[in-house]
């Protein structure tokens, strides 16, 4: 199979990469680096990168005219800066639009594409978090963005399937708790953490699943959640341990961000009714492996979409 991947050099486009290539598929790239790594993926002879924006209309229509890719992944996304309207719309509303519409024209079998489980608002009228709650992104850009290019590939009729994310995880993470808990841990900070809860997930059972979307399995929205969530707190302890640090730090507990949510814990039912069980690994070994990737290469930043208080 031939495969596009947009923001194949992140996290979750590297490792669907690094999937396609171990079982002999083709793979093109497309990066601008934001918050990609070039060292996410070795060199071999069934992959080609391409460093640059999708934002850049005629480098995609020359892109899928040339490679006339058979399944795309896209997972290019902006989200480094909540007050950065202008690259999330470039890149979420632009660059997306340019990728649903390259797919549409060159006649793409399968289209993956993730969204943000912000979709459905800061304050969701249910937990755990149905498909059939209302989409209401208003309360970050991020979302809104999001939102329009799952709304594009909806309205282009293309064969497609959405995965709405909550928290994804583990080695190549540059954003949310995880990275920040561990950088500021290893410059000797203290942390805070809230009585927020969410459902982390390791980022290779989600590309194990992408790799099956390619093939054929679902169409439509999905999420992919657990189904059940932790407390921010296990986290951060998880973290303490897999560094080694005694005596314990103590963390700062504060109250929510005034754009933060208590609980973001979606219903995964559709998801295994069509894709079968997931052997979801545990939050202890997700973070061990997270480590290990942050000890070798660094965080990369420490972003968060989130409005967050100076650091102290």
């Amino acid at each position: 199979m031939k495969v596009l991947i947009t923001g194949g050099l992140g996290q979750i486009g590297s490792h669907v990469a690094e999937m396609l290539l171990e079982r002999g598929d083709r793979v093109v790239v497309i990066d601008n680096l934001a918050t990609g790594r070039e060292n996410h993926l070795s060199a071999h002879p069934n992959l080609r990168v391409i460093i640059d924006t999708i934002a850049d209309r005629q480098l995609i229509l020359d892109t899928f005219e040339e490679f006339r890719p058979e399944a795309v992944v896209h997972a290019a996304v902006s989200y480094k800066d909540p007050d950065d309207w202008y690259n999330d719309t470039l890149t979420n509303c632009v660059g997306g639009t340019n990728i649903v519409d390259a797919a549409k024209r060159f006649g793409v079998k399968r289209f993956i594409y993730f969204q943000t489980a912000l979709c459905y608002g800061l304050k969701p009228m249910e937990q755990p978090i149905t498909l059939n709650h209302p989409r209401n992104p208003g309360g970050s850009s991020y979302a809104i963005s999001k939102t329009a290019n799952e709304l594009y590939i909806e309205l282009s009729g293309i064969d497609y399937v959405t995965f709405r994310l909550a928290n994804v995880v583990g080695p190549r993470n540059v954003a949310g708790p995880l990275p920040i808990f561990y950088q500021r841990l290893k410059d000797g900070k203290k942390c805070f953490i809230t009585k927020s809860r969410r459902d982390f997930v390791f980022v290779n059972d989600l590309a194990k699943t992408v790799l099956d979307a390619c093939d054929g399995t679902g169409h439509g929205a999905y999420h992919f959640s657990s189904g059940s969530d932790i407390d921010i707190s296990t986290l951060y302890d998880e973290v303490v341990k897999a560094m080694g640090i005694n005596p314990y730090p103590q963390a700062e507990l504060r109250d929510l961000g005034p754009d933060d949510v208590f609980s973001i814990l979606l219903d995964p039912s559709r998801t295994f009714a069509d894709f079968g069980k997931i052997d979801f690994t545990s939050i202890e070994t997700t973070v061990t492996e997270a480590i290990r990737y942050y000890q070798k290469y660094g965080t990369l930043g420490e972003y968060t979409h989130l409005r967050i208080e100076e650091k102290k």
